[in-house]
């Protein structure tokens, strides 16, 4: 498992989107870093030779209010968010990887369940068709055997169907689309039942989804020095020199300019900016409130999943194993009806697949679990590496 989620990890397609789009923060940030340009200008006042007089000067834009640092406030926050969405699609390319695997590993259980179930059907179809010959029992019995052995070759086919799926499910989180492989490798090792109160709420208050909130309400506040650092007026300064060619004088021309902020003062940006701030911030506790339910709820799930796993295998999945055995025997010698068989037989897969089921939803819940709290190969304590 831990190969497999190294593997998806370096090469899954996601991942790398969103790492180019952290490398994409680089320019905005070194673009919010620069200063304006220097503006040239070159003035002619009429062309008659001896009469012209010519101007050349440079303007230098001087900001004010603070513009600069926070520009590089805003794009560093952005930066900042980039980088924890790249650890959140880490978690959670690598909760896709676990359960892709684990239901790689459990469809080869239901494949091998399918085909113990038509083996079954098969012996039980034969022994029906050699008590009619005998003359035991009725011809529908035989009828009713071959038609559980129908079913069981059909549910084989599916079981196939569903290992082949999925392992591409697996592979194409590699980023491949055409790999065929063999068997997945591992053991259907049963997940720890829980965390910690305390492990749970450190992972949940440094999860990247809580940390993102939190930066996105620190690039709202920047948003807003921004745009209030736009309302201050800046200014430009003029140098250059005048050629009057009628006096035959070169004359040094400064100057300044300055706007007037009459009607634009930047007001509505800023009231926007504001406006946003205060959604961050009700983002932020929506966030904190929607984590926290769906980690308690993948707790229980887990919880849940993980009793109903351990009830089937430990008594549901021995006893109807017994009681089938018993019925094939009792069915062989006489003593019971092909029905009682049959039944017994469907109770035995009912109850193997009710299991493999309840194990799914195991992995699922824990795989959900760490993917919440971002919980690396390391540091987990559910999903153990095999």
């Amino acid at each position: 498992m831990v190969e497999a989620v190294r593997r998806a990890l370096a090469a899954n397609p996601d991942l790398a989107a969103v790492r180019r789009e952290w490398d994409a923060t680089a320019g905005s940030l070194t673009q919010a870093g620069l200063r304006p340009n220097p503006e040239g200008s070159f003035l002619q006042e009429d062309f008659k030779n001896g009469r012209r007089t010519s101007t050349l000067q440079v303007t230098v834009p001087i900001e004010r209010g603070g513009k600069r640092e926070a520009r590089i406030a805003v794009a560093s926050r952005v930066r900042d968010q980039a980088a924890l969405d790249i650890e959140q699609k880490r978690a959670d390319v690598r909760a896709a990887v676990i359960s892709a695997y684990y239901e790689g590993l459990l469809s080869q259980e239901r494949l091998k369940l399918a085909q113990e179930s038509l083996a079954l059907s098969s012996g039980s179809a034969n022994a029906a068709g050699k008590r009619v010959q005998a003359g035991k029992v009725s011809p529908v019995e035989e009828t009713r055997a071959r038609v559980a052995q129908a079913a069981a070759q059909a549910e084989l086919a599916r079981a196939e169907s569903d290992v082949r799926a999925a392992r591409k499910q697996l592979s194409s989180l590699w980023g491949e689309t055409n790999t065929t492989y063999g068997e997945v490798l591992g053991n259907l090792v049963m997940p720890a039942a829980d965390l910690p109160d305390e492990f749970v709420f450190a992972h949940m208050q440094n999860s990247p989804l809580l940390r993102r909130a939190r930066v996105e309400v620190q690039r709202a506040t920047a948003a807003v020095n921004l745009e209030k650092a736009r309302g201050v007026v800046d200014v430009g300064i003029t140098a250059g020199a005048k050629r009057d060619q009628t006096a035959g004088v070169t004359m040094a021309v400064v100057g300044i300019t300055v706007p007037i902020p009459i009607f634009d003062r930047n007001q509505g940006n800023i009231a926007e900016a504001i406006s946003r701030e205060y959604k961050a911030q009700d983002e932020l506790a929506a966030t904190e409130v929607r984590l926290s339910t769906q980690v308690n709820q993948a707790r229980e799930q887990l919880r849940a999943a993980r009793t109903e796993a351990l009830t089937l295998q430990r008594d549901a999945v021995p006893g109807a194993r017994s009681a089938y055995e018993a019925a094939s025997q009792g069915f062989t010698l006489g003593k019971f009806s092909y029905l009682e068989t049959l039944d017994a037989q469907r109770t035995l897969v009912g109850t193997q697949a009710q299991y493999l089921r309840a194990l799914s939803d195991t992995y699922q819940a824990a795989a959900e679990l760490e993917r919440l709290l971002s919980i690396s190969d390391e540091t987990s304590a559910l999903l153990k590496p095999q």
